[in-house]
């Protein structure tokens, strides 16, 4: 006779269609690796394009068909699906459906063939079969975003730490390869798929470590339970509660880029192909500070004063080193990598302001920010000289004069970035200040001190860039390639948004103050 333990199992109760948008994403996602195996090559890029882009569009119409009955907790507990959770995932939709459309344009990598100066004719060569053998041309890219985004959406919406540990993985191990999609290019997209994957290897241990810890102080690794058993301060193993605490967050500030977790970022911005580069810049941060709300919010608030100091000082490095080592660069990209460690000090600012009105203001940011950052890397990817990306600062001279249109589209770009009154950027700082101001203390004052004198740091480098384009006398053979139908269309809607949520901010704020509610059991 079998031994059986006398153990009663209890299937947890599942709402599959609050995860439906991560099914269809994850459905799509092998559907484009069934594509990738058996759709021959001629027919593969488009196909794949259309898989893409439908499935994320699916995903969103499911999001936005939810109801209020089929949102709350499920999965056992192990995921949330609460306002602020389809804010972040509905964000992350919009960021993945931008990324993908610059994706799509075959432009064919690296190849100086497939680029003609803006209004010329396009050439008539095999643009497929070039890309491929430059290296960037894959197919496989659009299910890699499929899947990166998949494990985005589940980053927000999970409600323990090992269900974000698994959400960590699935959005980093695409996003690792995607690194290196030009590797036979360029031996700097190796080098930036091997560090971001080291070094994301070691912000894994620290979280999954700290989440240990974390088990070992509250016997569980559900928020809720983390956050009740630190309320009546289990003081048996009070010596694990703060270093648990403080690897789970390291983990988490590593996606974000915050000093001194931030070395990989300038590497692998610069190595990566742009496009992957651009949707990686806006939608990790986003699902990322979509996870850390989730965290300190409802699982460490009652113990923020034994770490809040912590992360004001990592908050304060940030801004003060993206701002500062921002001025040096000489590499577009690099440069670029060095705002986006300095936003997230800004977005660091709002957070640890511990009020409903941070959280719109986090909400707020990651959308601005986000958006223009994806245009602003569809430009990049366009302006190229010979049979490279024109990365370096003395390329872009002289390119306002040649090209006004896109030059125009990235000067408002970064005018936006420098936080200038009537563009989104200028709102997004504001809704991330206030919080601070009203609800930080003096701690939260001296942030928005130090943000200002960073945001005025960054505002001499974005605006040295625009005189570099129209103010100084082109150099070298840099054109805009063509054609670029979709990432044209990406930045238009880019600048268009940075325009609207300068002038108009209004309903989105109404959105994100209406999405700022966490279901904290």
């Amino acid at each position: 006779m079998p031994f059986v333990l006398p153990i009663a199992f209890e299937a947890p109760q599942i709402s599959y269609w609050a995860l439906s948008p991560m099914i269809v994403l994850l459905v799509g996602a092998f559907v484009g690796v069934l594509v990738e195996a058996f759709v021959r090559r001629p027919s593969r890029h488009l196909t794949q394009v259309v898989v893409a882009l439908a499935t994320v569009v699916l995903s969103f119409a499911a999001l936005v068909l939810m109801t209020g009955d089929q949102v709350g907790v499920t999965v056992g507990g192990t995921v949330v699906v609460d306002e602020t959770t389809r804010f972040f995932q509905g964000a992350l939709l919009v960021l993945g459906l931008l990324g993908l459309l610059v994706m799509a344009d075959r432009l064919g990598g690296e190849t100086a063939d497939a680029f003609t100066p803006m209004g010329a004719a396009s050439p008539g060569s095999n643009l497929e079969a070039q890309a491929a053998r430059r290296g960037w041309g894959t197919t496989e890219v659009f299910p890699l975003t499929l899947f990166a985004l998949a494990g985005m959406l589940l980053f927000p919406a999970s409600n323990d730490l090992l269900t974000m540990f698994v959400a960590l993985e699935v959005l980093s191990l695409p996003l690792y390869l995607m690194s290196g999609l030009a590797r036979r290019r360029r031996l700097l997209s190796q080098e930036a798929a091997m560090k971001y994957f080291l070094l994301g290897a070691f912000s894994s241990g620290f979280f999954l470590f700290g989440a240990a810890l974390l088990y070992g102080y509250a016997g569980s690794l559900h928020l809720a339970d983390i956050a009740e058993a630190t309320s009546t301060s289990n003081g048996n193993f009070e010596g694990l509660l703060l270093p648990g605490v403080a690897m789970v967050i390291i983990g988490l500030l590593f996606k974000v880029g915050a000093v001194p977790f931030h070395s990989w970022t300038p590497d692998v911005y610069q190595g990566a192909p742009s496009p992957v580069t651009g949707f990686m810049a806006a939608a990790t941060k986003a699902a990322a500070f979509g996870a850390l709300v989730r965290l300190l919010y409802v699982g460490l608030e009652t113990t923020r004063w034994e770490w809040h100091m912590g992360v004001v000082v990592i908050a304060a490095l940030t801004m003060v080193v993206g701002a500062v080592l921002s001025v040096t660069q000489t590499d577009i990209k690099r440069l670029l990598a060095y705002s986006a460690i300095s936003h997230a000090g800004f977005i660091l600012v709002a957070l640890i302001a511990f009020d409903v009105t941070a959280i719109t203001g986090v909400l707020f940011y990651v959308v601005s920010y986000g958006i223009s950052t994806i245009a602003v890397f569809a430009i990049v990817h366009l302006v190229r000289e010979r049979e490279a990306e024109a990365t370096h600062l003395s390329q872009w001279a002289g390119l306002g004069r040649r090209h006004p249109w896109i030059s125009a589209a990235f000067s408002l770009l970064m005018l936006a970035f420098a936080g200038i009154p009537l563009t989104s950027g200028f709102t997004a700082k504001v809704a991330a200040f206030m919080p601070a101001l009203e609800h930080g203390g003096l701690s939260g004052t001296v942030l928005v001190v130090i943000g200002v004198l960073a945001s005025a740091v960054t505002a001499f480098v974005y605006v040295r860039l625009i005189v570099l384009m129209y103010f100084t006398e082109p150099t070298g053979e840099v054109v805009v390639a063509t054609p670029a139908t979709m990432s044209l269309l990406v930045i238009t809607v880019g600048v268009l948004v940075t325009i609207v949520l300068g002038v108009y901010p209004g309903p989105l704020l109404e959105l994100a103050e209406q999405s700022s509610v966490l279901i904290t059991r």
